[in-house]
């Protein structure tokens, strides 16, 4: 937990450094890195800022589809490079997604000229981002897990 605490902190860490943190050897860090990532408990993973590639809107888009299957409709919108995320879901809609746009002069042509033309789709409901609370991009939350 230790390491992982230490690599959530500063990714770039060298194993050295964690090891000096915590009081280990750069072995000693290297090997249980090595055991949970063969493990797949554990995967080192770069994470950019939307803002920071120019990518000013941030769209969700819930989707409701008819007369084809859900999965082939999400798997055909994950395709779409504006799209960060596609998820089958349970509820008023089939697949919920997340969409990243450069501005909004850009959400008319993602919105009828891309989505709209994917064959499936029943009713399309965006929702534009107007504050993110809390935006967690860790694999799972291990806090407290032995």
């Amino acid at each position: 937990m230790a390491i992982i605490g230490a690599l959530r902190a500063d990714g770039r860490a060298s194993n050295q450094q964690i090891a000096e943190l915590l009081g280990l050897t750069a072995t000693t860090v290297s090997t249980r890195i090595r055991r949970m990532e063969d493990a797949d408990q554990l995967r080192v993973v770069a994470v950019s800022d939307f803002t920071a590639h120019g990518f000013n809107v941030l769209l969700r888009v819930s989707v409701s589809v008819e007369g084809r299957a859900a999965s082939d409709v999400a798997h055909e919108l994950a395709t779409l490079p504006e799209v960060v995320a596609a998820h089958l879901v349970t509820g008023s809609y089939d697949i919920d997604m997340l969409v990243a746009l450069q501005d909004f002069d850009d959400l008319t042509d993602f919105l009828l000229d891309k989505l709209s033309c994917t064959r499936g789709i029943r009713t399309l409901t965006p929702a534009v981002v107007v504050d993110i609370i809390k935006y967690k991009f860790d694999v799972a939350p291990i806090e407290g897990k032995a």
